[in-house]
């Protein structure tokens, strides 16, 4: 077990190996995520929109009046 200083020594050394993502390529993913984000959702929205047609016209509740 080694001692709290020497704890800090090894964490302070690991963490300057640390490569961090550069300004563009956070920006990317991030733009990569929020797109991804607006085609699922677009998906879900057309998927939950049959459905619910679908269950409707099963039950016969799409018949007007």
């Amino acid at each position: 077990m080694a001692n709290p200083f020497e704890f800090l020594q090894q964490v302070r050394s690991e963490a300057s190996k640390v490569v961090w993502p550069s300004r563009r390529e956070t920006l990317i993913t991030t733009g990569m995520v929020m797109l991804m984000v607006v085609f699922t959702s677009a998906f879900f929205l057309v998927v939950d929109e049959a459905l619910r047609v679908a269950v409707s016209l099963a039950l016969g509740l799409g018949r007007g009046g």
